[in-house]
């Protein structure tokens, strides 16, 4: 008899990729925001004036 723990759950698929989509999405919010607080931190470190944000073509 087959184990039913074994079979395929279309439900808890499409779960965990969602989950998975999300928390990838969320780490990569992450490392940006690292990213910049590093670059921050370098620049204030080094004694260089804040940089100026880029401004967006809309």
């Amino acid at each position: 008899m087959a184990n039913p723990m074994t079979k395929k759950n279309p439900l808890l698929s499409m779960w965990l990729s969602a989950a998975n989509a999300w928390a990838g999405a969320a780490r990569g919010l992450m490392a940006a925001e690292a990213r910049r607080a590093q670059k921050k931190a370098v620049a204030k470190a080094v004694g260089q004036p804040p940089a100026r944000k880029k401004r967006r073509k809309s």
